[in-house]
Order: structure tokens, then C-alpha cells, then sequence
């Protein structure tokens, strides 16, 4: 892949840096992440309470606010740490999502992946897109500006901007939890509409 697709061209997830924190902040940071991510697991994001994320960590629910000021904020982080992890992936990582793989390949990979992703943290996601205060801009725009790179690399013809929209609407969260639940769809078959578009967009 050309240099246009280098992360320090690219919009990341997060907002900031975390600042420089103390060990003891540092080590009940990650206590208090690990034990919400072991109750979303469990119970799903919606039925996770500060309450009960604080009794997971075994600290009181002020050190959880203190750390995190919201539900909504500790969420976010949650999702932000999901989302860097998966652009580490498809930007760095190994075939076929990786920059070693053929476009084509990348692209169909990517969407797969993706909607796995959509699927597995559709509750915190469906909350980021309803609120504009924690809406992930910056995980959106990396993943548009990788589509983007990689359907110009596949050779595809016409409006980038209209391909790579309609290929993304095909992710949107509230899409693919609808058709997994109502449109008789499973995630295979909706990989496989992906591949479709993809290819069919590209002449292959």
C-alpha cells in the first residue's frame, strides 16, 4: 500500500493521549477496565452499572466516577481500546487485512471483520452513533479513509466518495443487528453481501 494509507496521515480513535499517571492510578485504571469488560461479556453493555462494575473491581463507585466520570465515558474507553486494537489489525497487521495482502483481498477481509466487530460491541456502538458528545468520529474517518485507499487501489471506477459510503452503509450497526435479528441474515451471509458489493464496485 502507498504512503497514503500511513497512520500518522490518518485520524485515530481517541481523542487525546492519556495523560501520565501514577502507578497506583495506572494499575486501578486498568483493574477498573478489565473488570467492565468481564461484566459486558458477561451481561452485555447494557446491563452493566457503575455499581456493579465497581463491586467487580472491589473499589468503591466514587473511585469509578472519579476515573471515568460517566458510564458513558468508561464505555467509551472501553470501545476505544477495541477500535485501536482492530486499526492496529487492518493497518499493520497480517493477511489478508494487513498491507501485505492484494487490495481486493484487504477489502473483503476488512468488511468480514468488521461486521464481526459491529456485531460483538453493537450496544456500545448503537450509544456512540445516538450521542454526538461521544460519537467515535475518529475510529469512523480512519475506517472511511481505508476503504477509500483501498477501493482507488483495486482500480474501481466512478464516484469514490458514493462506493465508499455505500459500501460502509452495509457496517452501520443499527443495519446489521437488524438483519441478524429480523432479515433472516447471519454474519457469513452478510460478509458475503460485502464481498458482492466489493467486487461487483471494482469489476471483478
Amino acid at each position: 500500500m502507498s504512503g497514503v494509507e500511513r497512520l500518522g496521515e490518518l485520524p485515530v480513535s481517541a481523542a487525546q493521549e492519556l495523560p501520565h499517571e501514577r502507578g497506583d492510578a495506572a494499575r486501578n485504571r486498568a483493574l477498573l477496565l478489565e473488570a467492565a469488560r468481564n461484566l459486558v461479556d458477561k451481561r452485555g453493555a447494557d446491563a452493566v452499572t457503575m455499581d456493579a462494575i465497581a463491586a467487580e473491581a472491589g473499589v468503591g463507585k466514587g473511585t469509578v466516577f472519579r476515573r471515568f466520570g460517566s458510564r458513558a465515558g468508561l464505555m467509551m474507553v472501553l470501545l476505544d481500546e477495541d477500535e485501536r486494537a482492530s486499526q492496529q489489525a487492518f493497518l499493520f497487521g497480517p493477511p489478508p487485512l494487513g498491507p501485505e495482502a492484494p487490495p481486493m483481498d484487504r477489502l473483503v477481509a476488512f468488511g468480514r471483520e468488521r461486521l464481526c466487530f459491529v456485531h460483538h460491541h453493537h450496544a456500545l456502538l448503537s450509544a456512540a452513533k445516538g450521542d454526538p458528545q461521544t460519537r467515535h468520529v475518529g475510529a469512523a474517518a480512519v475506517q472511511r479513509t481505508h476503504v477509500r485507499v483501498l477501493l482507488a487501489a483495486a482500480k474501481t471506477t466512478g464516484d469514490l466518495d458514493v462506493q465508499t459510503d455505500a459500501l460502509l452503509a452495509l457496517l452501520d450497526v443499527d443495519y446489521v443487528e437488524h438483519q441478524l435479528d429480523f432479515g433472516g441474515h447471519t454474519l457469513e451471509s452478510l460478509g458475503d453481501a460485502w464481498e458482492s458489493l466489493a467486487r461487483k464496485l471494482c469489476g471483478r
